[in-house]
């Protein structure tokens, strides 16, 4: 997302927001397109408030992925591709997130999917069941599925979001709906993505990701390009710790481009 309402860029014009949001940060889940495919305008909008390198890593409507379970997807699939079309190389990734029920025995019909997807598009996967981190077979499985279609395995990391009882409403509400999976930092691409959650506390997101700092600067140094989402309950320090993210990698990794400035928000006024 790039709008939230205690984000300073949420007082702008909804058309203004990504511009805003791009400022701080270069890169964006696309959480929206789950549950709808985009007008084709609307997707160019987003264009036009990026710049080329900016990186959208969109999810996959939901009708393909949880509805139809990567079978008999043609034309939902061709229509998401088509409106996607004008991000250009901004489609950094297209991202199938899989529901907690598919399983190790589902994996061919990812394996079926990923065949026929257009090479224009990098893929990566995220998979939820506990047989993919509890179990090495499965987990080989899906590995060498990826590997065969060239495709990234996402991890989200909530184990520093677990590692605790919940204290406040917002971490209540994840504690109940965000998985419970091992930790798995192994990248199969020189594009890993990675999904990360806190607390609401700074100080414990931040005590949290000391191990993806470690791992994001062995990544850059092998010469892969990672993409690091921050995430918190409420999101409301989302941006602000993105950025200290990518400062703590960049103290160790010099030659890392800084991230932008931040275009400031004027006050709004009647004249």
């Amino acid at each position: 997302m790039w709008s939230h309402r205690s984000w300073p860029g949420h007082r702008l014009p909804p058309t203004e927001r990504l511009r805003h949001y791009a400022s701080w940060c270069d890169a964006v889940e696309g959480n929206t397109t789950f549950y709808a495919t985009p007008a084709r305008d609307t997707v160019a909008s987003w264009a036009a408030q990026t710049d080329p390198d900016f990186r959208f890593v969109l999810k996959l409507p939901k009708v393909i992925t949880h509805e139809r379970r990567l079978t008999d997807v043609g034309e939902p699939l061709r229509a998401f591709l088509d409106a996607i079309e004008p991000l250009g190389p901004r489609a950094h990734a297209l991202w199938i997130q899989l529901p907690g029920s598919f399983a190790p025995a589902d994996v061919p019909a990812l394996g079926r999917f990923l065949e026929q997807l257009p090479q224009a598009h990098r893929y990566a996967v995220e998979v939820r069941h506990p047989a993919f981190f509890s179990d090495a077979r499965a987990a080989r499985l899906l590995g060498a599925t990826l590997a065969a279609a060239d495709a990234e395995w996402i991890p989200f990391d909530t184990t520093a979001f677990f590692a605790s009882p919940p204290t406040s409403d917002a971490e209540r509400d994840a504690w109940t709906k965000k998985p419970r999976v091992p930790l798995r930092s192994l990248a199969l691409t020189d594009r890993p993505i990675v999904r990360y959650l806190g607390r609401d506390d700074p100080t414990r997101t931040v005590e949290g990701w000391q191990r993806w700092i470690d791992v994001t600067v062995t990544w850059l140094r092998e010469g892969r390009s990672p993409t690091m989402f921050i995430h918190t309950p409420d999101n409301a320090d989302a941006p602000v710790l993105a950025r200290r993210f990518h400062d703590e990698v960049r103290a160790r990794v010099p030659e890392l481009d800084a991230l932008p400035e931040p275009i400031p928000v004027e006050p709004l006024t009647l004249f």
